[in-house]
């Protein structure tokens, strides 16, 4: 029996279907399957949807490059709901943060709406804000005004990324050839942001590098080193 034939569809024909990263188990968005798009995403192996608004099938990534590779589907109890997890490329969300949940409901912030809301940016702390300005990157790259510094790296190419990261490891060197702390904070931070800008460049978010150094972790570097040699 296929999927579809198990699940139970609203009366408009369609399912909610909530999709999440396969690896850290982040909710990414939520979207409307009928029947053809839980089929096609069977079948494909790449998430399609139903747009409500279009009244139309979409692949997800189609335009943006953005494909959800599917790991696993499964459905709840009543089968009238679905949790696809999956592999992200790029961002999830058309703004150009991975999750489409990025906002937070906090006391203090109001906005037009009357619904009190922060950025995400506003309450991340520590590795978590690389994140958020991994998605402010992508929507400066994928908004780009004249204003933005982040959207000239772009518009000038893959080399001057590149030559900004070396510009900035070797500033970061030479702080921590003087000793100055807070030069050294400094100059980390700015070669932090430039590696975060080639990493948009390329559609990989932080997290596939916290993925590479949790491979790595409890491994002596010798031994790292010899299985990239293998």
């Amino acid at each position: 029996m296929s999927l579809s034939a198990q699940l139970k569809f609203d009366a408009h024909g369609l399912i909610p279907a909530i999709t999440r990263d396969a690896e850290t188990g982040e909710v990414l968005m939520m979207a409307y399957m009928n029947a053809e798009a839980v089929d096609l995403t069977v079948k494909s192996g790449q998430v399609h949807y139903y747009s409500r608004s279009r009244r139309k099938l979409w692949l997800k990534g189609e335009s943006s490059g953005h494909i959800q590779t599917v790991r696993e589907i499964r459905f709840d109890c009543d089968s009238d709901c679905l949790l696809i997890s999956v592999e992200q490329a790029g961002a999830a969300c058309h703004t150009g943060h991975k999750s489409c949940f990025y906002r937070s409901y906090q006391e203090g912030e109001v906005s037009s709406a009357g619904e009190k809301l922060v950025d995400a940016a506003a309450i991340y702390g520590q590795k978590d804000i690389l994140d958020a300005v991994y998605h402010v990157i992508q929507e400066r790259r994928q908004n780009p005004s004249e204003k933005s510094y982040v959207a000239s790296l772009y518009a000038k190419g893959l080399d001057k990324i590149l030559g900004k990261i070396g510009e900035e490891a070797t500033e970061a060197a030479v702080a921590g050839k003087g000793g100055d702390t807070e030069e050294v904070v400094y100059e980390v931070a700015d070669l932090f942001f430039h590696t975060l800008i080639l990493l948009g460049y390329y559609d990989l978010p932080p997290e596939r590098v916290y993925a590479e150094l949790r491979r790595r972790f409890g491994l002596s570097g010798i031994e790292e080193k010899d299985s990239r040699t293998k």
